[in-house]
């Protein structure tokens, strides 16, 4: 009772020693995002717009990453003929005019001349962020300039035909539209983007490298570039356009299409939306739909491997095997790089019992990529299917290797082990599978069919009473292979 007791004493102030020296760790944790605010801070503006009478338009934020160019949502400075930025000290500059401009990405370049001194340009990085990665945005909500939010990203989708595209959970107000989203080493890694659609804000961000990509041009006045966005389809259509993919980072197909409707109808030669049409169709299960809006976007833009791929996709659904097979090799053909063509290149030549093309496309497809765990997968059965089972043994093994944790995978590999009568290995196979899923029943069927061909038929009864409680179905298969106890048996 007495050791119990001084055990006990002993355990809590070991917990105590223990979070006392954690204390340190977690108060610089808590003192470092002020810090990265106060550093962040003074690159960050607020744009205020004004139309052709002086009228005051709009407000949104913007930052600085070089000491005579900012960065905003292009959606911000739309309409105006002129604007300002206001610096965190209280000082205002006027916006020369307009370097670049994505319209797709949401994303425009001003140049803005101050004082090198007065704004540290913010670095950019274009590598992903992480998902559950920390972020700060710091923009100027309603007025409120200056203000901070943070997140974590939440996921970071790729969208066809586009890129990436990150979701935070910092929240994004009116007014933080062109905001940085930057990481905790302050680094900005997108544009906080906030759309309005149909009564929904959509909060999102726009990654970085489309920022890097900017190409500044000849500069235009805020005034000449709104009356050239005023008479053009295209920045109407992007508009529409814009909104549609903020809808579909979130999975909703049904109500992108609306706004990538509403995008050709702006300017039916935008092929962009045609092509992410296109895809939606093919998800949603549209499949001639998604026919002939890719096709409509191969006819503006004859270089869309994303569409070729569409193409392919919805002709497999159709069981259009044979036009399937040339969309999938004219993608190939744009981009050769590229697994999953391959891949669903071999898939389609299998639906065929074109079985040496669908072997030769896995290959391809594995050599492109080596941690290509679903076309090793593929890869094996077909071998296992030709009789070509030592092949088998290294694709399954191949499969392991980069998915240890792939249950199936020694399942099928065993299968394999037993078609070569190597009893032993298929022994070890079936029992790892058993270790990873307990109640894989088929593992089980196998493991006592092992046992059986080994010649140990206690064991496989073993296996034959686990699987009468776990599937009495595959029980009864097994007792149709258990041999009849011999008389000397005990």
């Amino acid at each position: 009772m007495l050791l119990a007791l001084v055990m006990r004493r002993t355990a809590i102030l070991q917990i105590f020693f223990l979070m006392l020296a954690a204390w340190p760790h977690v108060r610089a944790q808590e003192e470092y995002l002020p810090e990265l605010v106060r550093r962040i801070k003074p690159s960050v503006v607020s744009i205020i717009t004004y139309d052709a009478r002086g009228q005051k338009l709009a407000r949104g934020s913007g930052f600085f990453i070089a000491p005579d160019r900012a960065v905003t949502n292009r959606h911000v400075i739309e309409g105006a003929y002129k604007a300002e930025v206001h610096l965190a000290n209280g000082n205002i500059f006027p916006v020369k005019g307009v370097l670049a401009v994505d319209g797709e990405g949401d994303v425009a370049l001003l140049q803005v001349d101050v004082p090198p001194s007065a704004v540290p340009p913010l670095q950019i990085v274009r590598t992903s962020p992480q998902e559950g990665e920390s972020i700060v945005v710091i923009g100027n909500p309603l007025g409120l300039e200056g203000s901070v939010s943070n997140g974590i990203v939440s996921a970071v989708r790729d969208i066809p035909n586009f890129g990436r595209i990150i979701q935070i959970t910092a929240p994004i107000s009116p007014g933080s539209s062109g905001s940085p989203v930057v990481n905790m080493q302050g680094q900005v890694i997108g544009v906080a983007t906030l759309q309005l659609a149909e009564g929904q804000s959509l909060n999102f961000a726009v990654p970085s490298d489309r920022i890097a990509q900017l190409q500044a041009g000849t500069l235009k006045t805020l005034g000449g570039l709104s009356v050239e966005t005023s008479r053009s389809q295209r920045a109407t259509a992007e508009r529409f356009y814009n909104q549609g993919l903020a809808f579909l980072s979130r999975d909703d197909c049904e109500t992108a299409l609306i706004y990538f409707k509403k995008a050709t109808d702006a300017d039916p030669r935008y092929a962009e939306p045609w092509a992410q049409s296109g895809f939606c169709h093919g998800k949603l299960g549209h499949h001639e739909e998604a026919l002939k809006a890719s096709k409509q976007a191969i006819a503006l833009r004859p270089d869309s491997f994303e569409s070729y791929m569409n193409i392919g996709a919805a002709y497999f659904a159709l069981g259009q095997y044979r036009e399937s097979v040339e969309a999938y090799k004219k993608a190939i053909a744009l981009k050769p790089e590229s697994a999953e063509a391959f891949y669903y290149l071999g898939r389609t030549y299998g639906k065929m019992g074109r079985s040496e093309d669908e072997l030769s496309s896995y290959r391809r497809a594995v050599m492109v990529r080596p941690d290509f765990v679903i076309a090793y997968e593929r890869l094996g059965q077909g071998y296992q299917q030709a009789g070509r089972l030592r092949e088998a043994v290294w694709a399954f093994n191949q499969q392991i290797l980069y998915r240890p944790d792939d249950y199936k995978a020694r399942n099928n590999l065993g299968e394999v082990y037993m078609q070569m009568n190597r009893y032993q290995e298929a022994i070890e196979a079936f029992q790892y599978a058993i270790n990873l899923r307990p109640d894989f029943a088929k593992a089980h069927y196998n493991l006592g069919s092992a046992y059986v061909k080994a010649g140990n038929r206690d064991a496989a009864m073993e296996q034959y009473n686990i699987l009468t409680n776990l599937d009495p179905e595959w029980a009864e298969r097994l007792s149709n292979l258990l041999p009849e106890r011999s008389p000397n048996d005990n």
